[in-house]
């Protein structure tokens, strides 16, 4: 199969100690990843959010790093467990 990169939002909620990463929303391009991550970092509750991609093949599960397109409010430096 071929490769196919998935476009996400996340956003990091508070939590007890600090913030944590809430749900994850696949999007259909990196601009409306964006979007949304944007929408997310404003909800109440949310501490903020970012924007990333991911490449791979899901029928061998094998995929790249994530990607960073955009972050937005307070979120973790560390983002290489995307």
């Amino acid at each position: 199969m071929a490769e196919v990169t998935y476009y996400v939002a996340l956003p990091f909620v508070f939590s007890d100690d600090d913030v944590a990463a809430g749900e994850a929303t696949e999007c259909f391009s990196a601009n409306a990843a964006v979007m949304r991550a944007e929408a997310l970092s404003r909800k109440p509750g949310h501490a903020g959010a970012v924007a990333f991609s991911r490449s791979g093949d899901p029928a061998t599960g094998d995929f790249g790093d994530a990607k960073l397109i955009r972050k937005f409010g307070d979120v973790p430096d560390d983002l290489s467990t995307l």
